[in-house]
């Protein structure tokens, strides 16, 4: 046998006339690695014990015939798929339609014409090795899809296992920070500090129950459930918590509302989700101020409309590097705390509350950001 045979694809040639075999053998020889069998015990016996590609099979055998091994063939699951080719005399309609219904995947007519049989051969060793490819195609597939269903279970085992480690704790700093604004005689001044450190905890705690929804947010089955929110109001709890950093960078957050600056007990509304709403602007003004410089004010401008439109202005400017790239997940540059985040959960919240952003950004002019949202249902 010629060494390179082992390339080759196997045809198994199934007839009892040496002569015939001896044609199919002359036609394809030099394609194919062929092995013989002159009855349908010995083709079985044959498909049993090694690999084959294809099957060219005589209908009229002495003891079991074609139509049998083909029935054999078809109902094991190891040879199930070989395509077999009946090569026979009987040329009637309902031959070839006993074969097909058989599981046959053609019918050649004695005598057969070797350019006919070598494009049959040629033509269905093809399909055979392009179903075999989509086949392990499919099987990559799943065993993808299988890690990725692994995957989603487990980042929301590790979402559920962190919300609980860390509500432990944080439920231990409101409680304790209420029983201290309660039962201890403080001046109005701390009282209200306590109560901010109250109020950013249980924000804290909502934000941690939003760390789920996120994926959901990804996955586009989050289940937005909109009411009117006072961004005003949000904006300024906001700002309470980041008063450390207003000091440390000796710079305050302005609100200015169609123009002017806002009033006192103004409110702005906006038809969105509160929580989202506290993230969304948590994130960028917190953004705002990192890349603000010193003394620089950061302004949020609050414009009245249908959609409404909130603006983010500060003075630093979006480095060259990330701007095409800005709103992607896990882009940061220059901040050794940056996780790369906070522009990407907020595009994500925004885009689930029907809302769009977008930003300009230059040197002489620092950052806008601007997000439009519904203002009314």
């Amino acid at each position: 046998m010629n060494p390179q045979s082992k390339m080759k694809s196997t045809v198994l040639i199934v007839d009892d006339v040496p002569g015939n075999i001896k044609s199919l053998v002359a036609i394809l020889g030099d394609s194919y690695a062929l092995l013989i069998a002159k009855n349908g015990q010995k083709a079985l016996e044959i498909v049993a014990s090694r690999p084959v590609d294809l099957i060219l099979l005589d209908v009229m055998m002495p003891g079991m015939d074609g139509y049998e091994v083909c029935r054999r063939l078809k109902s094991n699951a190891f040879s199930q798929d070989v395509p077999v080719i009946f090569v026979t005399a009987k040329n009637e309609i309902e031959d070839e339609t006993h074969a097909l219904e058989l599981g046959a995947v053609d019918f050649l007519a004695k005598p057969v014409s070797p350019p006919v049989v070598r494009a049959r051969v040629r033509t269905h060793l093809g399909l055979k090795l392009a179903r075999e490819t989509l086949e392990k195609q499919r099987q990559l597939l799943e065993k993808q899809n299988q890690e990725l269903r692994e995957a989603a279970e487990l980042r929301e085992d590790v979402d559920r296992i962190m919300r609980h480690d860390l509500k432990s704790p944080l439920n231990s700093i409101i409680g304790f920070s209420d029983m201290l604004r309660v039962g201890l005689s403080l001046d109005e001044e701390q009282k209200n500090m306590l109560q901010t450190v109250i109020d950013a905890g249980y924000r804290l705690l909502g934000m941690i129950n939003l760390s789920l929804d996120m994926y959901k947010m990804e996955t586009g089955v989050y289940q937005f459930q909109p009411d009117y929110v006072d961004l005003v109001d949000l904006i300024n709890k906001i700002s309470a918590t980041l008063v450390g950093q207003f000091i440390a960078r000796q710079t305050t957050c302005q609100i200015v509302v169609d123009g002017r600056p806002v009033r006192q007990n103004e409110k702005f509304f906006v038809l969105a989700e509160e929580l989202l709403c506290y993230s969304m602007l948590n994130n960028l003004l917190t953004n705002a101020f990192d890349a603000s410089p010193k003394k620089a004010p950061v302004t949020v401008f609050l414009k009245s409309g249908h959609p409404a439109v909130i603006e983010i202005h500060n003075y630093g400017a979006v480095p060259e590097q990330i701007r095409d790239r800005f709103f992607d997940k896990f882009v940061t540059v220059g901040k050794d705390h940056g996780t790369g985040l906070g522009t990407y959960s907020a595009r994500l919240m925004v885009e689930t509350q029907n809302g769009s952003i977008a930003f300009k950004t230059s040197e002489s002019d620092g950052t806008t950001l601007s997000i439009a949202i519904p203002s009314e249902r």
